[in-house]
C-alpha cells in the first residue's frame, strides 16, 4: 500500500485555541495506531496536493454564526476544481467546536463535501460549550478509529 493511503490529514482553524485542542487531541489518537503518518495542519496552509495525497481526512472546525469556519470554506473553494474527480470516495469525517449546537456548522461542511463526493466513515464529534477533558478523550477515540482503519485498509 502506497504511503498516501497510510497518511492522516487534519485539517482545522481555530481562533481562540479550542479546535486547535481538538484536533491535536484526533492526532495524539491517531499516533496510537503504528505505521500511520498523522499531520495536522491549518486549513490556510493546506493545499489541494494535501488533500489528494491524504488516506482520510479529519475536518476540525469552529462553529461561527452557525457556520464553517471561513478558513475551512476557504479551503473548499480553493481546492474544489482541482480535485473534486480525485477525491471521489475519500474517507473523511468532522469535529465541531460548538459555541450553539453545531448544527449549522456541520451541515454546512457536509454539504460543501457532498460535492467532492467524500464518504463518512465515522460520526462527527460536536463539542458544545467550553473543551472539556471528555470532549478531548472523543477526539482522541475518533483519531484511533480513523487511524486503524486506515491501519486495516478499510477507509
Amino acid at each position: 500500500m502506497n504511503q498516501s493511503a497510510k497518511t492522516l490529514l487534519i485539517v482545522y482553524h481555530t481562533q481562540s485555541g479550542n479546535t486547535e485542542r481538538l484536533a491535536k487531541a484526533v492526532a495524539q489518537g491517531a499516533r496510537r495506531i503504528h505505521g500511520i503518518r498523522v499531520r495536522t495542519a491549518r486549513a490556510g496552509r493546506v493545499s489541494a496536493e494535501d488533500l489528494t495525497s491524504c488516506g482520510a481526512l479529519i475536518i476540525c472546525s469552529p462553529e461561527y454564526f452557525g457556520y464553517m469556519a471561513g478558513a475551512i470554506k476557504d479551503l473548499f473553494d480553493r481546492t474544489y476544481e482541482e480535485i473534486r474527480d480525485s477525491a471521489a470516495g475519500k474517507s473523511y469525517t468532522v469535529v465541531i467546536c460548538a459555541g450553539n449546537d453545531g448544527t449549522g456548522a456541520l451541515t454546512s461542511i457536509e454539504r460543501i463535501v457532498a460535492g467532492y463526493r467524500l464518504k463518512r466513515v465515522q460520526d462527527p464529534v460536536v463539542c458544545r460549550g467550553g473543551v472539556t477533558e471528555s470532549d478531548l478523550e472523543r477526539c482522541r477515540e475518533l483519531g484511533q478509529t480513523i487511524a486503524a482503519g486506515l491501519e486495516l485498509g478499510i477507509y
